[in-house]
């Protein structure tokens, strides 16, 4: 399974089926992905490994180890790596399960109108 250098970290391909992907994401301390929805896909993270923050429907939690959280189609959201950094595992749902369905708001490495 190839890893995908990001500025804010990586992430691996896990598995794929009919409708649902999942994926290892790893946000490095003091980084975050952008400020995105998805227009075709619903996802589910669940915390791994280490400590950081979620936004999702406009309020900041906690995400800690275990802890899962669920961001439906067309929602605004993000994930920040805390001390350490972040891991969580993403679970993706839809009839579009790829990296051209990111639509970026807000970004902090010059990437609004491209895909991740």
């Amino acid at each position: 399974m190839k890893i995908h250098f990001k500025p804010w970290g990586w992430y691996k391909d896990l598995y794929e089926g009919p409708g649902y992907k999942l994926k290892i994401i790893n946000i490095k301390e003091g980084e975050q992905l952008s400020l995105q929805s998805h227009k075709y896909r619903s996802e589910v993270w669940n915390t791994v490994s280490g400590q950081g923050e979620f936004f999702i429907k406009g309020v900041w939690c906690i995400a800690r180890i275990g802890n899962c959280m669920k961001v439906p189609v067309n929602t605004i959201h993000r994930a920040k790596g805390g001390p350490g950094g972040l891991m969580f595992v993403e679970i993706q749902f839809g009839e579009k399960l790829s990296e051209d369905d990111i639509q970026r708001l807000e970004d902090d490495y010059g990437r609004v109108l491209s895909s991740e």
